[in-house]
């Protein structure tokens, strides 16, 4: 501390002075740790600079505190505007380990919920949000509106997208059963009501809300309401077409090929896509030709019989349409 009293609170955290709430928050859950008694026991100066961490963070983390010191210096809290002196009285023996006193800590002084994940059987959690509702340090006040709503993303395969799912997730120390609807896309969000961050002391909870991300799929793709997939084709069956069993999502299906199919038209199959809330979507089909990698001696000698026998030239025309 200063011989004047004044404290540096930006110095204290360590942080630049045009810092953000998210840099100051993470700078002072960084210190706090560091110096917390339980990890320094019997240190007297690790718990005094554990009290000014947690000074300056309560000043710097409140917008209009943030503001008056920014603006009058050391001379801050002699301006008018609410709240009291800065200082800490902490009572470390009602919290049951850190992580207690951080959510309580942070929620005290206003910050935003949101916490880390947390394992579940499916490899999915969400952890424990931060309370608020706090006036500040000198101990609980009226509750204030604070969101309480919590977000997390849930990775879904093709498969499960399309037939639907039921997943189960750790949400706030709470096994919650979720019931994934067939036909999601990629960036659907689903709401579970009353399952976000929990204010202690007054019992209200916010919403948890999920933002689905579907997984790459070798063969599909979803093109807004239509299923999308290459065809891969022979040359003789792009040629000549004919009747082609191909895969859907259900099973196996048989597509009419016509003759001289052009690479840049698709094939339609109604109904077979993605599942919609009115029915199914359409799937389409593109032609790709498929070479084989090494050719029979009999396909080498048929290829050259072709060749000697083609009639048109599939470049007639280009070379003047190419001139510039």
């Amino acid at each position: 501390m200063a011989a004047n009293g004044y404290r540096d609170y930006f110095k204290v955290l360590g942080v630049e002075r045009g810092a953000d709430a998210d840099a100051i928050k993470r700078a002072f859950r960084r210190l706090a740790r560091q110096y917390h008694p339980d990890v320094n026991p019997g240190d007297k100066d690790a718990e005094a600079r554990f009290k000014e961490v947690s000074e300056a963070y309560e000043v710097l983390s409140d917008p209009d505190k943030r503001r008056r010191y920014e603006q009058f210096g050391q001379y801050w809290n002699q301006v008018g505007g609410p709240g009291g002196g800065a200082g800490v009285d902490v009572d470390f023996g009602r919290y049951g380990n850190f992580d207690d006193f951080i959510n309580d800590l942070l929620g005290r002084f206003g910050g935003p919920g949101g916490g880390g994940f947390a394992g579940s059987p499916d490899g999915f959690g969400f952890g424990s949000g931060f309370p608020g509702g706090f006036s500040g340090f000198g101990g609980p006040g009226p509750a204030r509106p604070v969101n309480l709503d919590a977000e997390a993303t849930l990775s879904l395969s093709y498969t499960d997208a399309f037939r639907g799912c039921e997943r189960t997730l750790a949400v706030n120390e709470e096994r919650v059963q979720v019931r994934i609807p067939a036909g999601v896309k990629d960036g659907s969000r689903l709401r579970l009501k009353g399952k976000g961050n929990l204010q202690p002391g007054t019992g209200r909870r916010g919403d948890l809300y999920l933002t689905l991300k579907l997984q790459p799929h070798p063969i599909w793709r979803l093109d807004g309401d239509q299923l999308r997939a290459e065809l891969p084709l022979s040359l003789d069956e792009l040629a000549l077409g004919g009747d082609v069993r191909v895969a859907t999502p259900d099973g196996e299906a048989t597509v009419q090929v016509p003759p001289g199919m052009s690479l840049g038209r698709s094939l339609r199959l109604k109904g077979k896509g993605w599942p919609l809330r009115d029915g199914r979507g359409d799937l389409l089909l593109t032609p790709t030709l498929r070479l084989p990698q090494a050719l029979s001696e009999q396909e080498r000698q048929l290829l050259e019989q072709l060749r000697q026998a083609r009639s048109a030239d599939p470049r007639e025309g280009w070379a003047a349409a190419a001139r510039l």
